[in-house]
């Protein structure tokens, strides 16, 4: 089944265990805090945040020894750039599609999304030997990418195909190539960010029916789900569904440990539904469409009165002759 063609909600997740942390919200203060925070642990000695990040420590390096290994591990967690992991794509082919992913990563962090999605993209079409896919599995596991499923909405991401196809996608949409966003994100198995990620594109791309069947019967039970449900409400809104869209945000409103940014979000939407309701009756333009009936009945009355007058002086001339 085509992204099309689908015809089911998408953001059911039945695993038992997904690589998604707890939803973050950007806002102007977290990001200063972060940026504060990042140049403190700086001078303290810390893991820079320049690095690929890391959920705890640093694996140390004790399987598959070798030359190869040890430089590509080296240059996985400490490098700043992605230039020295390419130049080891380069070197050893049987390692280039993950230095490839690794570099993307990276690049994606530092917000370098035109380059991010080019050397994700490069690594995705290229196989791995066995000795770098085991690699990958015994060293990579910790490693977290921050992906922006949603407009301000990031989650933490463990190493992992949601990984590389979300912050993929996220590129792409940065970058203006939505439909290759949606195609991406919809290579992804169910679940909450997946979901995110496929209706910021639908509705980005104006498919609001899709992101009205796709977020069917959603219930808030956190914050991902409330925030799929401010994007059907505004699909619903922009397809003239107002009373949908009104209980819709009811729905994000109902649960009290929302977070403020998504409840602020809900009100100001169910204001412009006010707005909306209220230019029913007060566009100008249909102001500008009533007035010519108006004024043309106003016109008929007006002579009907002088029409009458002049009649009845008419007969008050008769009656005194």
């Amino acid at each position: 089944m085509t992204v099309g063609d689908a015809a089911t909600p998408i953001y059911r997740d039945t695993r038992d265990l997904t690589p998604f942390g707890p939803a973050l919200f950007r806002t102007p203060v977290r990001d200063l805090a972060d940026g504060v925070g990042g140049i403190l642990h700086g001078v303290l000695g810390g893991r820079g945040s320049a690095l690929i990040s890391v959920d705890g420590n640093v694996p140390r390096l004790k399987m598959l020894p070798g030359r190869t290994v040890k430089a590509v591990h080296e240059a996985i967690f400490g490098a700043r750039e992605p230039e020295r992991l390419i130049a080891l794509a380069r070197a050893n082919p049987g390692w280039a599609g993950l230095c490839y992913i690794v570099a993307g990563l990276l690049a994606y962090k530092h917000g370098g999304y035109l380059r991010a999605a080019e050397l994700l993209q490069r690594g995705l079409s290229i196989r791995n030997d066995d000795d770098a896919n085991q690699y990958a599995s015994v060293y990579l596991a910790r490693v977290v990418t921050r992906v922006e499923v949603a407009e301000r909405l990031e989650v933490p991401v463990l190493f992992s195909e949601e990984a590389v196809f979300l912050a993929l996608s996220h590129c792409l949409r940065e970058t203006g190539q939505l439909e290759a966003a949606l195609q991406t994100a919809a290579q992804l198995p169910p679940s909450l960010p997946s979901a995110l990620a496929r209706c910021s594109a639908a509705f980005a791309l104006g498919r609001d029916k899709q992101v009205v069947i796709w977020t069917e019967g959603l219930l808030n039970s956190d914050d991902l789900s409330a925030a799929l449900l401010l994007l059907r409400a505004r699909s619903l809104r922009r397809l003239g569904a107002r009373n949908g869209a009104q209980e819709t945000l009811k729905e994000v409103l109902r649960r009290r440990k929302t977070d403020l940014m998504l409840r602020n979000d809900a009100l100001t939407d169910r204001a412009l539904l006010l707005l909306d309701n209220g230019r029913k009756s007060l566009n100008p333009r249909d102001w500008l469409r009533g007035r010519p009936a108006e004024l043309e009945t106003f016109e008929v009355i007006r002579k009907d009165v002088e029409e009458r007058r002049l009649w009845e002086q008419e007969w008050e001339k008769l009656d005194g002759d």
